[in-house]
């Protein structure tokens, strides 16, 4: 009998930290083919091709080649895109992972041609519909046959939007495996000593989302809170593709203090992290990775999808006034949330379904089993 095909859609640089350990546990066995689909959304090299050869991911077996573009665009042109592969060559099952567009386009492109659908970190919520990745995650959890989460806020999000139990299991946090994998190289990079900081001694910031930087008067409110910062603690700023075009456009400069980097390997930016007396961010995955290291987190955003780690006092909302505030407010410890092993147990989700699919005939017709609570 064929191995169980499985494509691992990813279209931006976080998905690949998500589908990498997924892409490690299944590569070897023989029971499975993962194919490991890019529909371009991140397609240079510090974006994307720098970080698959960081995490030993291969080359994309499939490559839409889907530049990001407005919402419309990205998720109108992916979905006709990934309906010809699927048209040609079904797979058995489609995994999906976070918010950005190209899930979306992937889940309903997916979901028309009658393949099996998985999205993993299902169930994250922020409450605020205004933002695209919200919308995004509730439609395509709506779509997938497949629900694996984080932990049990996102499950009960998903009960509380009356999905069936029987699509739910929890897996835990796959961007925590990455990291625990790959602690020992973010230990033995040199971090802070590359750019003359001293370990403690300076902040991480990184900011990408609309909300915070398409708008000048908010970017620039935003920058003069991160000077104002700047002039006790130095921060470096990777920044992201889309930070930079703003920045160019509007003319805005970024205050002393405040040191522009280019996007960074996923393990120099680690290193960083690790070492850093505090990040700003708008990112959802960072929030979960500074949490897990303890390392206080200040998140640029009213809401957020990951409210444990604001409740468990790592991380604090602001917005630029109350900024400085948040950076200093006093944080708490914790022991981490997630294991690092949700690769095991989504391997495992994922041959239980093929066991159950073993008859070719039965392939599209079986129900998708799940273990007992």
């Amino acid at each position: 009998m064929n191995p169980f095909t499985v494509h691992l859609v990813a279209a931006a640089r976080p998905n690949l930290m998500k589908v990498a350990p997924l892409w490690w546990a299944l590569k070897d066995e023989a029971w499975c083919r993962p194919l490991l689909v890019h529909t371009g959304q991140h397609r240079d090299a510090p974006m994307a091709g720098d970080i698959m050869a960081e995490l030993d991911l291969p080359e994309p077996h499939i490559r839409l080649g889907i530049a990001a573009g407005s919402h419309g665009e990205t998720i109108g042109r992916t979905i006709e895109a990934y309906d010809r592969v699927l048209a040609s060559e079904p797979p058995d099952l489609v995994v999906v992972v976070g918010d950005v567009h190209a899930t979306l386009a992937a889940a309903i492109a997916t979901m028309h041609r009658g393949v099996r659908l998985a999205h993993l970190e299902a169930g994250l919520r922020s409450g605020d519909r205004t933002m695209p990745e919200e919308m995004n995650r509730i439609l395509t959890d709506h779509a997938a046959d497949m629900l694996w989460t984080t932990d049990v806020l996102a499950e009960a999000n998903l009960l509380r939007e009356g999905i069936d139990p029987a699509r739910i299991e929890r897996a835990g946090d796959i961007t925590i495996d990455t990291l625990e994998v790959m602690r020992p190289a973010i230990a033995a990079h040199p971090g802070p000593d590359m750019f003359g900081v001293t370990p403690g001694g300076y902040g991480v910031v990184t900011l990408h989302r609309p909300a915070n930087v398409d708008a000048p008067h908010t970017l620039a409110a935003l920058l003069a809170s991160l000077g104002a910062i700047a002039r006790e603690l130095p921060l470096l700023f990777p920044l992201h593709p889309r930070t930079e075009r703003r920045l160019a456009e509007t003319g805005l400069a970024l205050p002393p203090g405040l040191r522009a980097l280019p996007p960074l390997g996923y393990v120099t930016f680690l290193a960083l992290v690790s070492r850093a007396a505090v990040v700003i961010t708008d990112s959802g995955g960072v929030q979960e990775e500074t949490s897990h290291l303890g390392i206080p987190c200040v998140t640029l955003r009213p809401t957020t999808e990951r409210p444990a780690t604001v409740t468990a006092g790592t991380n604090r909302l602001a917005d630029a006034a109350s900024l400085a505030e948040a950076v200093r407010a006093p944080r708490t410890r914790h022991r981490p949330r997630h294991d690092g092993r949700a690769r095991f147990r989504l391997a495992a989700a994922i041959r239980r379904l093929a066991v159950a699919v073993s008859d070719p005939a039965d392939r599209a017709a079986a129900p998708v089993p799940r273990t007992a609570p």
